[in-house]
């Protein structure tokens, strides 16, 4: 049966006074799972799943400034996503790619990419490209949008761009490996400057991370949600945050 929408509205406000005054995430990483099984479930396309979801980050992204976050990651595509039928991807990559540039049209948000646009097709990575090229200037919210990521290879990219930069200074290989440091690979990795995510939250029901910023996440909280993303709701969100608000946060010590 069905639950009615003002037991909905009636519970968020609920959950909204419960979060008054705690500790909240700063940054926020979220992993949309869901969108095939969801499309399976109800007999349609994987096509439709997909732009289901795609027309639901808008709004969750709306709730995440609604309570004061400040960084939002979003993956949208991992490399292992790349390997998929040609049918079913290519209307993927247009999902996507319309989906950051509606994004950057909204102009509400300062747009970052994570991830390879190199693997790709060239129209595809020259449009999500040019979209994040024009929030540069936004303030406000920053939106991560990770599309063609890998968690291990953002990790080597860090270490061979690292190892670049040492060479060009004229280092040899024997100075790196005596100097290199955990900072020197935070300093090249895709959030580079930002703080690491407080919360990840996947939702679907899978419990793994899938290798989801496998650097930034020594001390992130995770939170698993069964819902699958289209049907995610803003009472998923703030429980989620109730549940991050609840916990002692220890970080290693």
């Amino acid at each position: 049966m069905r639950v009615p929408d003002f037991l909905y509205t009636f519970y968020e406000r609920n959950l909204l006074k419960q979060l008054a005054g705690r500790d909240l995430p700063q940054h926020i990483g979220i992993i949309l799972d869901g969108n095939r099984r969801w499309a399976k479930e109800i007999g349609v396309k994987a096509s439709a799943g997909h732009r289901k979801g795609a027309n639901h980050v808008h709004e969750v992204l709306q709730w995440c400034e609604e309570t004061g976050i400040e960084i939002v990651t979003l993956w949208m595509l991992s490399t292992e996503n790349l390997t998929r039928a040609a049918s079913e991807l290519n209307e993927l990559l247009d999902i996507i790619a319309r989906l950051v540039e509606s994004l950057a049209a909204s102009k509400r948000w300062q747009l970052n990419v994570m991830g390879e646009l190199s693997l790709l097709p060239t129209d595809i990575a020259k449009r999500i490209s040019l979209a994040i090229q024009s929030t540069e200037k936004l303030t406000g919210m920053t939106v991560n949008v990770a599309i063609g990521y890998g968690g291990r290879q953002e990790i080597a990219g860090a270490v061979q761009s690292y190892l670049q930069e040492r060479s060009l200074a004229g280092d040899t290989l024997a100075q790196v490996a005596k100097s290199v440091s955990i900072d020197d690979i935070t300093a090249h990795i895709y959030t580079k400057g930002q703080p690491d995510p407080d919360l990840i939250i996947r939702t679907s029901g899978e419990q793994r991370m899938s290798g989801f910023m496998l650097w930034q996440t020594v001390h992130t909280e995770f939170y698993f949600c069964e819902t699958y993303w289209p049907d995610f709701r803003r009472t998923d969100f703030l429980r989620a945050l109730r549940d991050y608000s609840l916990r002692e946060r220890r970080r290693g010590k």
